[in-house]
């Protein structure tokens, strides 16, 4: 089962204020422990919402690109780490681990989501085109 860990924006990271170093070897140690166990598959901090953009799909198949900054950060991500587990419940054990995005003792959070697997979808074909993507990668 695969599990993404979102880190949620703050006013510091929207403000393109980088990790100090006290935070950076946190979150250095944790992805090394989750490597460790073999149950990391990704993870990185995304630049602040002015360095992207959106895409938002009108009726009619219309698609007009918005750039950032976007205004509610609470709505922002600021990261991910994608982990591969056995269970929702050593999902939770190691998102309970998590180092604190901001800083010991400031107000933060992160959201846990359950990734879909290719088997969770009614198998056809355009689940197979998937399936060839998945092995032409490996």
């Amino acid at each position: 089962m695969r599990f993404m860990i979102l880190v949620k924006a703050s006013p510091e990271s929207e403000a393109g204020v980088l990790p100090g170093e006290d935070l950076l070897a946190a979150m250095g140690a944790y992805h090394e422990e989750l490597s460790r166990a073999g149950v990391l598959l990704d993870g990185m901090g995304l630049k602040a919402s002015s360095h992207g953009w959106r895409v938002r799909y009108g009726s009619g198949g219309q698609r007009t690109v918005v750039d950032g900054p976007f205004a509610e950060t609470k709505e922002l991500l600021a990261g991910y780490t994608l982990i591969q587990v056995r269970s929702r419940e050593e999902a939770m054990e190691w998102a309970r681990r998590f180092p604190n995005p901001r800083g010991e003792g400031l107000e933060a959070e992160i959201e846990v989501r359950p990734v879909f697997e290719l088997d969770d979808f009614v198998q056809g074909e355009a689940v197979q085109r998937f399936r060839d993507i998945e092995a032409a990668r490996h």
